[in-house]
């Protein structure tokens, strides 16, 4: 039902790191039946997290990822972008809050289910495939990554791909001649 949160804690990554993810999925817009979200979310999310010595000793933290659609995501783009066009995904950090207890909030996720679907079939992958590799995309731009540079963005990238294989998803990068094409 659209609005609903289901919260989801992830108090393991799938390869046994002491890893606690708190993560609330809310349908806010957009027909997201026909992909298994809500498992392929969490499942990109575990993974995210676990696949990298850098996240085994973060504190539990919390994150929220909305599934809407591309009218949705195109007011959020040129609000707080400029850009007046929809994207597959939006990622907003959270603000530091020092000395408060519980979960370290990481921030909010936005994805377009439109985009998203129309993306996949234009790449020859599965939405599902597609939506895990944004999830991921979208987690590590949570945890301070970026891809404004080449530095930054090998550095992004070559994550993303360690995350994506551990969970059979083929190398997103390979043959793609603009390879910062998530944003």
């Amino acid at each position: 039902m659209p609005g609903d949160p289901d919260s989801r804690s992830l108090p393991e990554g799938r390869r046994g790191a002491p890893l606690w993810l708190s993560l609330d999925i809310v349908h806010a817009a957009g027909d997201w039946s026909g992909l298994g979200a809500r498992d392929v979310l969490i499942a990109a999310a575990g993974d995210a997290l676990a696949s990298d010595a850098r996240f085994s000793d973060r504190p539990p933290a919390e994150a929220c990822i909305a599934l809407s659609d591309d009218a949705t995501v195109r007011t959020l783009n040129a609000q707080f972008r400029g850009k007046d066009k929809p994207t597959n995904v939006l990622s907003f950090p959270a603000l530091d809050r020092f000395g408060e207890a519980g979960p370290q909030p990481l921030g909010d996720i936005i994805l377009a289910q439109e985009t998203i679907e129309r993306e996949a079939a234009e790449q020859g992958v599965t939405a599902a495939h597609h939506l895990q590799h944004l999830v991921v995309h979208g987690l590590l731009h949570l945890l301070g990554f970026d891809h404004e540079t080449d530095a930054e963005a090998q550095e992004m990238e070559g994550i993303e791909i360690e995350v994506l294989a551990s969970l059979g998803i083929s190398n997103p990068y390979v043959g793609d001649e603009h390879p910062h094409s998530v944003s």
